[in-house]
């Protein structure tokens, strides 16, 4: 069974997918502009993501840089799965449903989801 990030290993992997290689410093400035997190919890966590297999350590220079392994889709799919499974029974119309009731869907989320819904129909014939 692959291993699955925790919320806050997430939004770690969050950060990396969306910067890139970075220091633990630049991570946790970009963690602490939604709610204070103090520098060496991020740094704890990163080394356990390190340990989990879910980031790589460069040391090649003085400021260590971290990089995601996981796949930022792969990732998606796998916490996808798993709550397709457990909160809507495996269906895929209730979490759509819902995910759709949640928030305003703006109109051109909607012109998107309508393109993969046709094309998803043209590969079925």
């Amino acid at each position: 069974m692959k291993k699955r990030p925790t919320e806050a290993e997430l939004e770690v992997l969050q950060v990396l997918w969306r910067l890139g290689p970075s220091s633990v410093r630049t991570v946790n400035e970009a963690l602490s502009k939604n709610r204070e997190v103090v520098y060496t919890t991020t740094l704890k966590m990163m080394q356990v993501m390190t340990k989990k297999g879910f980031l790589q350590r460069d040391t090649s220079s003085r400021t260590h840089l971290y990089e995601a392994i996981t796949n930022e889709e792969e990732t998606q799919e796998g916490l996808i799965d798993r709550l397709l499974d457990t909160a809507f029974g495996g269906s895929t119309l209730k979490l759509v449903v819902r995910a759709l009731g949640h928030e305003k869907t703006s109109e051109s989320d909607l012109e998107e989801i309508k393109k993969i819904i046709q094309q998803l129909e043209k590969d079925d014939k």
